[in-house]
């Protein structure tokens, strides 16, 4: 805010309070109207469903069916083990490849940051069917594993271009100060640089989380058999030729929203802006 316009605001207090109220009106219309779907998708899901024997308003049988008498549980094990293994692949490749691609200089190191480029710009869709005909050959077509390999293969690009930004921002100096001490590159790498990344590490283990527990495109192709299908896939089963239940199609739905919003719940107060802002203050 610049001097005249805090002059404006003293001589009009009341139109500057009116400015932020206004502000924040919009702000909570937009953020009301984009929750819809959600408030829709909570409201269903406690409805009674088209074939229920239900008879209050609001009532949680599409729950207990669908955990009692469907493969939920199964595809919630599945999605939760690929997406941590996604996320863990990912973060530990990412990290190195990240931190070479920030501090190294040379003809390879620009290749390879141009090759991540031009991959990172391709559509996963031109890769699937290679890919499932390459699986079915070695085995890995209808395998938690296959799918996997590649979700971690189409994060890759992006997680290492998202360590090496943020690497980016973490200044020289305090490895130099760490290698005059005895540390080798590897070690400050471990205990300066990570240590200084965590909120870069998080965005980057979040990208790699939403990739894969939201797919459904990969997940269609390679797994055919229910009981290794992941929630997305599960889901689809819910879907009937002439009519769908909307209730328990509501109910999965609520289960797929939980772990994304509890992973947000739990990660946001890591996060922070410029917490390496002092690390250098008095050299």
């Amino acid at each position: 805010m610049t001097s005249l316009e805090g002059a404006r605001l003293s001589a009009h207090p009341e139109r500057g309070t009116r400015g932020r109220w206004g502000r924040f009106a919009a702000i909570l219309a937009f953020t009301a109207i984009a929750l819809i779907p959600i408030y829709v998708t909570l409201f269903l899901s406690v409805r009674p469903g088209t074939f229920s024997a239900a008879t209050s308003f609001l009532t949680f049988e599409n729950f207990t069916n669908i955990f009692a008498n469907t493969g939920v549980l199964t595809w919630l094990g599945n999605s939760l083990g690929v997406t941590l293994a996604t996320v863990l692949i990912s973060v530990a490749v990412a990290a190195p490849a990240g931190y070479v691609l920030s501090r190294a200089r040379s003809k390879a190191v620009s290749a390879y940051s141009l090759l991540l480029f031009i991959v990172q710009s391709l559509p996963i869709i031109t890769a699937i069917v290679p890919l499932f005909v390459l699986f079915a050959k070695l085995g890995l077509a209808d395998n938690l594993i296959g799918i996997v390999i590649v979700y971690v293969g189409s994060t890759m690009s992006v997680a290492t271009w998202m360590m090496a930004a943020y690497f980016d921002s973490i200044p020289r100096a305090l490895e130099e100060a760490s290698w005059m001490d005895g540390c080798s590159v590897f070690g400050s790498f471990l205990r300066i640089v990570l240590r200084n990344s965590l909120p870069g590490i998080l965005s980057t283990a979040i990208f790699a989380f939403l990739l894969a527990w939201n797919d459904y495109l990969v997940a269609l192709v390679f797994l055919k058999s229910s009981e290794v299908f992941t929630l997305p896939v599960g889901l689809q089963s819910f879907f009937q030729q002439n009519a769908t239940d909307w209730g328990p199609v509501m109910a999965v739905s609520v289960v797929m929203l939980l772990p994304p919003a509890l992973v947000f719940a739990v990660l946001n107060k890591y996060f922070s802006v410029g917490g390496i802002g002092g690390s250098l203050a008095g050299r």
